[in-house]
């Protein structure tokens, strides 16, 4: 399987069904207690674009978006509408919404993330494929550009 560097339309990602999974696997024991295990370590989003179709001319742009990635061989790109920023979706993205990394003197490569907090508990998901000129960052409260050294 490959990745095709390309976005699903989204004129037609627009409204689509979907979200988040995980996978939990739930043992009930002898005693009634349960066990919760799971085998991925983050979400899989999946959606379903038929609610964005209005027109024939928009199921023939699937279907021709569909056989270019050959079915389900290749991945590619999806704007998952309520989850594409790094802040509330009503909000401006800003440098300072979520803190990626705290320096320590020494570590000079930060894996991209986004926080998820509910109460005490702090989810962060890897972001590997960041749209070009989309990131934001900041060192010491002033936004900087991203990509270069800042020792």
């Amino acid at each position: 399987m490959a990745f095709h560097d390309v976005r699903f339309p989204t004129n037609l990602s627009f409204g689509a069904i979907g979200g988040p999974e995980r996978r939990t696997e739930i043992v009930a024991l002898a005693s009634g207690f349960e066990e919760r295990n799971t085998p991925w370590a983050h979400a899989l989003r999946r959606f379903d674009a038929g609610m964005g179709l209005r027109s024939l001319d928009d199921l023939s742009e699937v279907i021709a978006f569909f056989e270019a990635r050959a079915g389900q061989l290749h991945g590619f790109r999806w704007k998952d509408w309520s989850d594409y920023k790094s802040c509330l979706p009503s909000a401006a993205p800003a440098f300072g919404d979520q803190v990626i990394a705290v320096g320590d003197g020494q570590t000079r490569v930060f894996p991209l993330s986004k926080a998820y907090r509910s109460g005490a508990t702090v989810y962060r998901r890897p972001v590997t494929k960041p749209v070009q000129g989309s990131v934001r960052a900041g060192i010491g409260g002033a936004e900087v550009f991203v990509g270069i050294n800042y020792a």
